[in-house]
């Protein structure tokens, strides 16, 4: 017994202290945002005043099965304000329903108006989004190519302000940040919104502004199509081929740019089963890229220590659920350790770790907030109560999204499933109704249900052992499994 105390124990705190690595690594991200922000963008830039350094653009837009917001996407898209001349549209469709139909008449419309337009269909969905980005490059007229998925709805100027970046040769892709145009729609895009932001300004500007790797997000960015080819092109083998082009890209010594302050207002889930297939996919797909990069990246002799540093921990992060989860599980055993074996008190005060951790992430996650929403003290109010709803609900994803890394670090495939798009703006409440929505419940629930009555038992045996140390971890599980579990029961919630 004392023998299997020791390796609870060892495991519980070896998480703990990965954990808490990883914690100061945003911490470093966040001094490098800092200095970010003081520095004045010289970057060379194309000047558009003369036509002839204006280049070649190929917009792709990658589609499958988007009725509902298919004529927002391409009313956006044809208001881009590019010379027309110097403009191509893709539009990559994969779909297999009525939209089809809708689609071309919207494209034949357009292209009547004198656009540039193309209506690109495959026979089969061989590699998926992948695969349809690819067979549109080997047909593009761009030098440049831009990506926008279907829910996403750029500002006019967008071409103006990211193609100029390219005059730089070493860049090959520029990549913007994203926006939500229901960010206060529910607690679950409240929460969603939170955590993009934190990625795509401390991550994204924390790495890009010291030359680390970052990742081109799927969408709302620009490749120089030379850079692509150069890199391998699309592959299809894991779930997030963004992830996967943009580290063989920089392994190829491809300058990435990050622009902070171009927003691109996107659409998020509204629905947790949506939200709960986009997380299995990103942390899948993170995990495939961290089975398939990680040694590529250890090996390569152009990067720094540091670099191979944080290109390890991007490619780690949804293994942190991983790590969320086993410390989660074990918190429980650890409370009857602590009572029964009183001599490893020692070991019980890593706890105390986990709790800084926690604090480096409410700093760290403070500043990207602020960024975007303002500061004040209302507002911190306001972020405070949004923090640990995040970091509940976030807990509360662990279970599904460590099957989601576990999956991918052991090679199990599975196909790419889109996330249904709804427009929200347009459809109001009628969303309820929308075809793609599956009604088809997780069986992971029916866990994620026993842990919700796992971790009551761990409140209750801490008051039954006058140990009160992980009671808010367990309240803030119960309520973070609570949430996830009700939400999926709920389907179109």
């Amino acid at each position: 017994m004392l023998l299997l105390s020791y390796i609870i124990l060892f495991i519980y705190c070896l998480a703990i202290l990965l954990i808490f690595f990883y914690g100061l690594a945003q911490l470093n991200l966040l001094v490098n945002y800092l200095k970010y922000k003081k520095k004045i963008d010289t970057a060379l830039q194309f000047d558009f005043t003369n036509p002839n350094e204006i280049p070649k653009v190929t917009v792709q837009l990658p589609i499958f099965n988007e009725k509902y917001v298919i004529e927002r996407l391409l009313t956006t898209i044809a208001k881009l304000d590019y010379p027309h001349e110097k403009l191509e549209i893709q539009v990559l469709d994969d779909s297999t329903d009525e939209s089809i139909i809708q689609t071309a008449k919207i494209i034949d419309d357009l292209s009547n108006s004198g656009l540039d337009i193309k209506h690109i269909t495959r026979t089969n969905r061989s590699g998926f989004k992948a695969g349809a980005l690819k067979e549109g490059l080997a047909i593009a007229k761009g030098e440049f190519i831009a990506i926008f998925d279907s829910d996403f709805v750029p500002q006019k100027e967008w071409l103006l302000q990211t193609i100029p970046y390219f005059k730089d040769p070493n860049i090959g892709v520029v990549q913007t940040r994203w926006g939500h145009l229901n960010r206060n729609y529910s607690v679950l895009t409240k929460i969603q919104a939170f955590a993009l932001d934190a990625h795509f300004t401390l991550e994204q500007v924390g790495r890009n502004s010291q030359s680390h790797f970052i990742n081109f997000n799927g969408t709302a960015g620009v490749w120089r199509k030379e850079c692509i080819i150069d890199a391998g092109n699309w592959e299809s083998d894991t779930l997030t081929e963004d992830l996967d082009l943009s580290y063989r890209a920089q392994l190829k010594n491809w300058k990435f740019k990050y622009l902070v302050d171009v927003e691109t207002p996107a659409e998020l889930p509204v629905i947790i089963s949506a939200a709960r297939s986009q997380q299995f996919r990103w942390n899948k797909g993170g995990a495939e890229n961290f089975r398939k990069m990680s040694w590529r990246v250890l090996t390569s002799k152009n990067l720094s220590l540091k670099t191979k540093f944080h290109g390890l921990l991007h490619l780690l992060n949804s293994s942190m659920f991983l790590l969320i989860f086993i410390m989660a599980v074990l918190s429980v055993p650890v409370l009857f350790i602590k009572s029964y074996y009183a001599h490893l008190s020692v070991f019980f005060d890593v706890l105390v770790i986990f709790v800084f951790t926690s604090i480096l992430f409410f700093i760290c996650y403070w500043f990207t907030y602020k960024n975007i929403q303002g500061g004040g003290f209302i507002n911190f109010i306001k972020y405070i109560g949004l923090f640990f709803t995040f970091y509940s609900i976030a807990m509360g994803f662990s279970f599904h999204n460590t099957i989601a890394v576990l999956e991918g670090l052991f090679g199990k495939k599975s196909e790419f499933i889109r996330t249904p798009k709804f427009n929200i703006e347009s459809l109001k409440e009628n969303w309820k109704q929308n075809s793609y929505i599956s009604t088809k419940v997780s069986k992971n629930i029916f866990i994620e249900a026993l842990l919700i009555l796992y971790f009551l038992f761990g409140i209750y045996s801490g008051i039954r052992l006058n140990d009160f140390g992980l009671m808010p971890f367990h309240l803030m599980l119960c309520f973070g499994y609570g949430f996830v579990f009700v939400k999926s029961i709920q389907v179109t919630s």
